[in-house]
């Protein structure tokens, strides 16, 4: 029992890490469509050089973590969702091959055809992501056989789609305040602007889905109310200080909401 509890710590961490981790590039690959001049946007994509490839390492920590100590979670859920798992996969794929192929050709239609996927991409991953995890709290339709018995629709969830509305939202919000942190000029006064735009948006989706979270959940313990609590407090103080010229508290603030 007790290495399946410190397995299930891991896989938490794991995924949380990659939620961290892949936020700063996928919300910078998906607001960058935003700056207006292909060198801002060159710019806005060399702040996530050395960062961009090393997150999807969580994902398969967590997934391990899955497999060594819920075989058979492991295989109803990832047989559940297959298909999005594979969506998933394709989303990651298509933002690295962006990156290394977009200046590959000097021509402008090849540049943004690659931008459009790196864009398509970098949305993707974190809505799917935040699916599948709202998906574990909800539940899905399984047997006494643990066999799902649904559909690919039926991991559309009104509560998975929230989680992933705010997983991505959260990650726009802290990209930009990425963005804002790295770099200076014009690209950095649009990054606030960005910034402003998503701010109050995003605290309102966060206490959406901490509320509703608070509603489906059973565990009603001290920690899991202080750590709802805590991310609703994060993204106000992330709000009120993004693009506001406090780049880095509301860069911390975001990494919070994004963790709790």
């Amino acid at each position: 029992a007790t290495t399946r509890l410190l397995t299930r710590e891991r896989f938490v961490v794991a995924c949380r890490h990659s939620e961290l981790f892949a936020c700063p590039p996928c919300g910078v690959g998906t607001t960058r469509c935003s700056l207006e001049h292909p060198v801002e946007r060159r710019v806005a994509i060399n702040t996530i050089g050395p960062y961009w490839d090393g997150n999807e390492v969580w994902l398969v920590v967590g997934a391990a973590a899955i497999f060594a100590a819920f075989p058979s979670w492991y295989a109803t859920w990832f047989s559940a969702g297959y298909l999005a798992l594979v969506l998933l996969i394709a989303a990651l794929i298509m933002r690295g091959v962006s990156f290394e192929f977009r200046g590959k050709v000097d021509s402008d239609r090849w540049r943004r055809t690659w931008s459009g996927t790196l864009t398509i991409g970098s949305a993707l991953a974190p809505f799917l992501t935040g699916v599948a995890l709202g998906d574990l709290l909800v539940g899905l339709p399984v047997d006494s056989d643990q066999e799902f018995t649904g559909s690919f629709w039926s991991l559309l969830t009104p509560y998975g789609l929230w989680m992933g509305l705010t997983l991505l939202t959260l990650c726009l919000l802290h990209g930009a305040t990425f963005l804002g942190l790295k770099t200076t000029a014009q690209v950095r006064d649009r990054a606030h602007t960005i910034a402003r735009r998503l701010a109050w948006v995003a605290a309102a989706v966060v206490v959406a889905y901490v509320g509703w979270t608070f509603v489906l959940s059973d565990n009603r313990g001290v920690l899991a109310v202080v750590l709802l609590a805590l991310a609703v407090v994060a993204v106000i103080v992330a709000a009120v200080t993004a693009g506001r010229g406090r780049d880095g508290r509301a860069f911390a603030t975001t990494s919070v909401a994004i963790a709790a």
